[in-house]
């Protein structure tokens, strides 16, 4: 079994700065690709940024500039910095990753964290 754990949403006016973490634990043999992903009310979950095993990041066009994607393979972590935030950017962020587990031989699932809320309100 595999466990996300995400932290650091919040309350914060526009223009200012959150840091989001999202931390793996459990029956890991390898992590491939880890993201974050928001779903705003009525509207479709979407992918915000992602970040490879080997570290090659992409981003939607809506967080190019603003949003920074990192991860530190020895904790299984992966980070959101979000600057320059706008009202828009007000979603539950989740965190999603590949894993690798070993039962009786490797197999990748998908795992996603239980979200957390980020609103950009004056």
């Amino acid at each position: 079994q595999v466990q996300l754990v995400e932290s650091g949403g919040g309350l914060v006016q526009p223009g200012g700065s959150l840091r989001l973490s999202c931390a793996a634990s459990g029956s890991i043999f390898s992590i491939n690709a880890m993201g974050w992903y928001r779903q705003a009310p009525g509207k479709q979950r979407e992918l915000v940024a992602q970040i490879t095993s080997g570290g090659s990041t992409r981003y939607a066009d809506s967080g190019k500039g603003r949003f920074t994607i990192s991860r530190d393979n020895a904790k299984n972590t992966v980070y959101l910095q979000m600057n320059s935030l706008k009202p828009e950017d007000t979603a539950v962020y989740y965190c999603n990753a590949e894993v690798i587990v070993v039962v009786t031989t490797p197999v990748l699932n998908d795992y996603w964290g239980q979200g957390t809320q980020v609103t950009v309100s004056s």
